[in-house]
């Protein structure tokens, strides 16, 4: 794809369900309870309506609550990082969608979408997190789900060097006509498309319109381990980054305390795991990997460094409760860099 040559005035514009988390330990064996009633599988992301989500919230104990969101979380870690990023969510005009807004915006990150006015409130996650640091959600979207075309100006996704779009707002007919509408407008201004696979679940319901996705749009996949392989349906994460390799010109893939590999045109480079002392919650993960690769990729650093920065970004967010950065995840970096 060819470059535009004006300068950028965000590194990043990300578009995903804005969300407010609502984060409680959990132990296996109410998981196991809960798998057996409705099929909450442990690790997965589950919709839920706001029956259920209220059930969900008066079960859990000792709530933390957070702005949270995909790529809201990836916005928020590129930030951190010293980057230039803008957000596209719908929240609604309460409390809880006036938080999750200033909660970015008090970041540094541009966020300018109107908010939906009427019943539907701002959508919140349940995020029920295990001894092992696992963490099993479950999410009312709200007023995420109204996200639709006439929320995307394609002058303003032409001002960002990345377009990085969450797989999770696919599960919405209106949203994946934005998320379209998008990708042509970053793609006629000559800038890059990322996708976030998001959840295996979340693959297994939309695998052709993805893989679809990717071979049209994407110039930049972010998954995990599960994630790929799912995608294109083989055993081996291998045999997936193979696959990719020929769809896609840059592919991050994680691989938990493995690290990463990146796949750059063919070529891949392998990169550590940063070491974590204690895995209190992997909430945001991915989330931040793709913050920090997509923070070095804007800058002008190769693979390696990329998925380094992403590394460490994500070794942070897994170290507490929550999936934003508790500390300067620029001064973290540099801190890495001069040890």
């Amino acid at each position: 794809m060819s470059q535009n040559n004006n300068t950028p005035a965000f590194d990043v514009i990300a578009i995903g369900n804005a969300l407010v988390d609502v984060l409680s330990k959990t132990t296996d064996s109410y998981l196991a309870t809960q798998d057996a009633e409705c099929g909450m599988k442990k690790g997965s992301m589950n919709l839920v309506d706001a029956r259920r989500a209220l059930v969900l919230y008066d079960d859990m104990e000792e709530k933390t609550e957070m702005s949270g969101g995909s790529a809201g979380n990836t916005m928020a870690c590129l930030a951190s990082l010293g980057g230039k990023g803008a957000y596209i969510g719908k929240v609604a005009d309460d409390r809880v969608g006036s938080k999750f807004e200033k909660s970015l915006q008090d970041m540094g990150v541009d966020f300018d979408v109107s908010p939906l006015v009427g019943d539907t409130s701002t959508g919140r996650c349940m995020i029920l997190v295990s001894d092992d640091g696992d963490r099993t959600m479950n999410t009312f979207l709200g007023a995420a789900v109204e996200l639709t075309p006439d929320d995307i100006d394609e002058e303003y996704i032409g001002k960002g060097q990345v377009l990085y779009l969450e797989g999770y707002l696919y599960d919405q007919p209106q949203a994946m006509e934005a998320f379209l509408k998008a990708c042509r407008a970053a793609q006629t201004a000559g800038r890059r498309v990322a996708l976030s696979l998001s959840d295996p679940f979340c693959v297994e319901r939309h695998r052709q319109a993805f893989r679809n996705l990717v071979n049209l749009h994407v110039d930049i996949l972010f998954a995990n381990a599960d994630e790929i392989k799912s995608l294109y349906e083989v055993e081996t994460v291998e045999e997936a980054c193979d696959m990719v390799s020929k769809e896609c010109a840059v592919a991050a893939i994680t691989c938990a305390e493995k690290g990463s590999i990146i796949i750059n045109s063919g070529a891949r480079t392998e990169v550590n795991a940063e070491p974590v002392e204690n895995v209190v919650d992997t909430t945001g993960a991915g989330d931040a990997y793709a913050a920090g690769f997509l923070f070095g990729f804007t800058q002008g650093k190769d693979m390696a460094e990329c998925g380094r920065i992403g590394s460490i970004a994500a070794a942070e967010v897994i170290s507490h409760m929550g999936p934003r950065p508790e500390v300067s995840l620029s001064e973290l970096v540099n801190q890495k860099k001069a040890a």
